[in-house]
């Protein structure tokens, strides 16, 4: 019987194709399954058989440990560079923008508020 193995949800496709080397070169049969014309089933990747995830878990457990390493060295080294660009400096960039969302965010939870206000929903 399948199972899954892995969620493509959210992944980066560079992420996916190093996970579909990995099996196809340790001979796991495997398919996928994509998220459809309305991204409402479950991209995924699943094995053909059950007993195969025995061996294929501890190859992608490994995987996923050699990536966290490579992937916060590269977040490190983007941060020493100066081309991570947290919340504030972002901001800081684009100050109107900044402003526009705060103002709309404030639009949004006034409005809310008065409508809760004006049905007699009173806190």
């Amino acid at each position: 019987m399948a199972v899954l193995f892995f969620n493509l949800r959210g992944v980066p496709q560079d992420e996916a194709d190093d996970v579909r080397e990995l099996l196809q070169q340790h001979d796991i049969g495997f398919y996928e399954t994509d998220a459809g014309n309305w991204g409402l089933s479950l991209p995924a990747i699943w094995l053909y058989d059950e007993e195969d995830l025995t061996v294929a878990q501890p190859l992608f457990d490994n995987y996923q440990q050699q990536r966290t390493i490579q992937q916060r060295a590269l977040y490190r080294e983007a941060i020493r560079t100066g081309q991570h660009q947290g919340f504030f400096l972002r901001n800081r960039r684009q100050p109107l923008r900044f402003l526009l969302f705060c103002s709309l965010i404030a639009l949004f939870a006034y409005a809310s508020v008065k409508w809760l206000f004006e049905l007699g929903l009173q806190l």
